[in-house]
Order: C-alpha cells, then structure tokens, then sequence
C-alpha cells in the first residue's frame, strides 16, 4: 500500500470510466501514486484537502504501454549522421504512454546496454516507469554482465532479452544460440522472479517465424515466453503471426508500420480469427530508425518512427473498424502487462499504480497521469525531462 501520511489526494469526478472494461460513469482517489478507491460516487470531502478534477463528459482509461522503444536513439543504417537521438519525456506522455520499455536496434556497436539502462531509471526518476531489454540484433547478445541469465536475474530494470532473426541485418544466429539465448532470458526470470521474456525483431526474409519455431523445438522455452515484433510487416509473415497465436503465442504489432498489414487491420484480423486479444499486442517502435531497402538490400531512404501512432490505431478502431473502447484498449494496456508480468499495470484498478489518460469524446488526449502525477494538460506536456526546454 502507498504511504498516506504525507500523500496528495486527488479525485477525479464524473469520467466514464473504462478500466479497460467499460465501468460506466465512476470517481477515482488517488493518492501515493495509487489508485485508492473507485465508485459511483466519492464525496469530494472525504478526506482533508483534496483537489477535485471534475471530468464529467470525458473519458478515463488506462495509461498506454508501449513494449518496443528505442529510448536512447537507433538507426545508423546509413552512417554516424542516421544515428536518431535519446526520446524526451514530453514526447512519451504526450502520446500517452506511461510505461515503456526500451531496447536496443541494429547498432550495438555505439550503443550499449549500459546506456540504455541508465536513460530507463533516468525516465522512472522523471516520473513514468520505464524497463529494459538487454541484447540487441546480434547473437551472441550484448550485456551489462556477461550473460541474458544474469542481466534478468541480477538488474532490477531488465525484464528479458531482445534480437533480430529473419533479417538482412541480422547476426544470422544458429538454431542453437536463439535456443540458449531464450532459455537464459527464462530461467533468469525464474530467478529475478521476472517475465524473462524473449523479443525477435523480425524482417522481410522469407524464412518468417521459423526461427522461433526452432527455439521451441531445441529448447524447453514456453511459446508464451517468445514474442515476434513487426509481424505486420508484410502478408506472409501476418499469416504466420496468427497461426503463431493461435497455437498459444503472443504477437506484437507495430503501430508505426502503415502497411502492407495495417495495425487497425491486424487487430481486426486477429479478433475474426478468434485469437484472445489477451495474445496480441501493440507498440511503437517509437524514435527508432524507418529505414527504406531496395530489392538488393540497399538504403534508398530513412526517418525516425514517431509514438502518435498508437492513439491514431486506438481511434481507427473504435471510430472506423467499430470495434469497443475497452477490446481496443486491451493491446496497449492489460495484454502487454500480462505478458510482460508488470504488477499493478494496464489496469484502472485499487492497488494499481495511477496511470492514466483522460480522453475527449473524439478519442483525444487531454490529461496524463503518471504514478498519481498530473504529466499532461490540455494535450500538452505540463511535466519536462531535466534537459527540456520549458
């Protein structure tokens, strides 16, 4: 329980609430960083010095989560110049993420683990919680000490294991290395009482998902401990991704990637094919690299992903593709708390941390609270980085 002896109280009056679940018309106290209590109605005098945030005709919902974020900068495909630079807090909550975790990309040669797990308690002291992969797209994985089964166990901020397979980028790793490398990340959260989850950045090769497949054929790893990212990359690698869920996988689409797979259509494909929307998830891939390859595997263009693609799927479903607030929720909240094992997250819950976003009735960001502070207001950040411009 949070400690109420010097705590904040803050209720927010009259939102509908959809914890992602629709709860209808609710209050909700805050206070240490929790959610106290949720109900109908909360006297807005029930304890001393309370500010009251009315939020009649608004929406109240889970903050986002996004699972796949290149926190201090990816790219380089094309040179020192293509390196993106570190994410700002600003750009996180006004997109309305309030639990990220970072990764690491194509380049692990000028960029680290170590740096990466510095810039992730540098966001949880700014004020959103932020955790971490280790590895990157080269097997064997970079490390902070040596091993995936010792970074999980050991550092309270590594959750699991990132690599890349099926991609021209990749380290072309054997059979027997993404099997170790998978088995490391589990037992390690077995140990660190963690996910200890593997993520496979995955590429346009025709090979698809079989590299995952041969994980779980030379190990003893859980298909529920393997999650393929980008899988909206293209047609036939879609089609592998919900096979891979319905035979008890989790899958991650990537809101950043417009197509050939849409996110919005992913989702809806996935839902028609009876797969729990609990199994699939969605990310950014924000402030990483876009780079653009020609047949021949050559650079022809690069950008930087950015992180509104997250809300713009949220309201494509609902608005456009009819599917419920609280299903369309689900990718972005409770599915990736559930398979990243992040207590007290993706849910409007007592106990649970307060995180959360306020919505206008079109679908819009207008508050973000993260941990029971207000971040954003009006759609704008009222909460810097150290090093913003205010």
């Amino acid at each position: 329980m949070p400690d109420l002896s010097t705590a904040n109280f803050m209720l927010l009056q009259g939102a509908h609430l959809f914890a992602p679940e629709d709860r209808g018309i609710c209050d909700v106290l805050l206070a240490g960083g929790r959610i106290l209590s949720i109900d109908t109605d909360i006297p807005a005098g029930i304890v001393p010095d309370c500010t009251v945030i009315p939020l009649h005709g608004q929406i109240l919902c889970p903050g986002f989560i996004d699972q796949h974020v290149h926190l201090i900068g990816g790219g380089g495909e094309a040179g020192p110049t293509t390196r993106t630079p570190e994410v700002s807090l600003s750009r996180l909550t006004e997109a309305g993420i309030t639990t990220v975790v970072g990764l690491l990309g194509t380049d692990s040669v000028t960029r680290h683990p170590e740096s990466l797990l510095a810039k992730t308690r540098a966001l949880n002291e700014e004020g959103i919680t932020a955790w971490m992969l280790t590895g990157a797209y080269h097997v064997p994985s970079p490390t902070i000490t040596g091993s995936v089964e010792k970074d999980v166990t050991l550092i309270d901020r590594v959750i699991g294991v990132k690599c890349a397979v099926s991609d021209h980028r990749s380290a072309a790793a054997s059979d027997e290395l993404l099997a170790s490398m998978a088995a490391e990340a589990r037992v390690g959260g077995l140990l660190g009482g963690k996910a200890g989850v593997s993520v496979f950045h995955m590429g346009n090769s025709k090979k698809g998902l079989k590299p995952l497949y041969h994980v779980l054929e030379n190990s003893d790893v859980p298909i529920g401990k393997l999650l393929p990212t980008h899988v909206n990359r293209n047609e036939a690698l879609f089609e592998q991704a919900l096979e891979f869920a319905l035979k008890g996988g989790t899958i991650d689409i990537t809101s950043g990637i417009p197509g050939p797979v849409t996110p919005a259509d992913g989702i809806i494909r996935a839902v028609k094919a009876n797969i729990p929307l609990s199994r699939v998830t969605l990310s950014s891939d924000g402030n990483g690299s876009q780079p653009i390859f020609d047949a021949g595997g050559n650079l022809t263009g690069i950008g930087v992903a950015g992180f509104e693609s997250l809300l713009n799927t949220l309201r494509e479903l609902v608005i456009e593709r009819g599917l419920s607030l609280a299903d369309a929720l689900r990718p972005l909240t409770t599915s990736v708390a559930g398979f990243l094992g992040l207590v007290g997250k993706g849910e409007v819950a007592v106990g649970n941390d307060a995180d959360l976003l306020v919505l206008t009735p079109e679908l819009r960001i207008d508050q973000v609270y993260a941990r029971g502070k207000r971040m954003v207001i009006h759609g704008k950040a009222c909460v810097k980085g150290t090093f913003e411009a205010v």
